[in-house]
């Protein structure tokens, strides 16, 4: 039975848990929250506190531990500039040694117990199983020092992450992925003048907890500021190519900013690319 939050692909949960070995390796999980105004315990207790806290309640870091993985980025939304409901709250990527190790972190019995407080504070959530986008990235233009660009960090506004979620038509003879190369491409000669940087850029695998929908991508860019963000999206320039071929290719997308609290996304990728 699917929890309250969400429905469970149990598709995907089979290649979770049946992943052979040699074939198996690790996987970031990235998980949208939206939370209930006030958590709500099925065993009817009564509770003084909101969502989020009961969620706080729930942080699973010893069953993490315990399975070799590890919160590599977490951060409030501040803003959500696109996507239908639900309003999401936060997003954390948490990255498992394997794939199994995730099967196996749920049945742990701490890992179960803690989970009540999931249950009492998510009103929705989206969690994808992702791949990196190996090569990703606007390394091909000049980026300039955040010192140098026209929306530097400051005390007021310091630096924001973007995070996108994209899912491609898939009709026949869709040229989704080629517009939505252009597009990246005709976005990163806006964005780089301002500091952005791709932290990273992954592809789902699968969806395990969600509301039906296919996700393909995930991506994450940073920015020296919030102006920044907003000046490279008000750009008329990256405007017309939204409208030429970023439109076109997205079934459905969230676009929130965010304030990172923990942030090794990009480090718990290089330390699988190697040297």
């Amino acid at each position: 039975m699917s929890p309250r939050y969400g429905q469970i692909d149990t598709g995907y949960g089979r290649r979770l848990a049946s992943t052979s070995a040699d074939e198996d390796g690790p996987v970031w999980m990235v998980n949208l929250m939206s939370y209930r105004t006030a958590a709500d315990y099925t065993d009817g207790r009564d509770s003084t506190i909101s969502g989020r806290e009961a969620d706080d309640l729930y942080t699973p870091t010893a069953p993490l531990a315990a399975v070799g993985a590890e919160i590599v980025f977490a951060a409030d939304v501040q803003d959500q500039l696109l996507g239908d409901e639900p309003e999401w709250d936060r997003v954390a990527v948490v990255k498992y040694p394997t794939r199994r190790s995730f099967i196996d972190m749920q049945q742990r019995d701490d890992f179960q117990r803690l989970h009540e407080h999931k249950d009492a504070g998510m009103a929705k959530t989206i969690v994808m199983g992702t791949q990196p986008m190996l090569g990703a990235n606007w390394g091909i233009f000049d980026l300039p020092d955040w010192s140098e660009v026209p929306h530097p960090p400051t005390t007021d506004d310091g630096e924001v992450m973007a995070v996108h979620v994209l899912s491609f038509h898939d009709a026949v003879g869709a040229q989704s992925p080629t517009d939505m190369e252009s597009y990246s491409n005709h976005a990163g000669q806006v964005a780089a003048p301002h500091g952005a940087r791709v932290t990273g850029w992954f592809a789902v695998e699968g969806t395990i907890i969600g509301d039906g929908r296919r996700w393909d991508q995930v991506r994450f860019n940073t920015f020296p500021s919030r102006r920044a963000f907003m000046a490279v999206v008000m750009d008329p320039d990256r405007l017309t190519a939204q409208r030429d071929y970023r439109e076109p290719a997205i079934a459905h997308t969230y676009t929130l900013v965010t304030r990172p609290l923990v942030n090794r996304l990009a480090a718990s990728v290089d330390q699988e690319e190697g040297p």
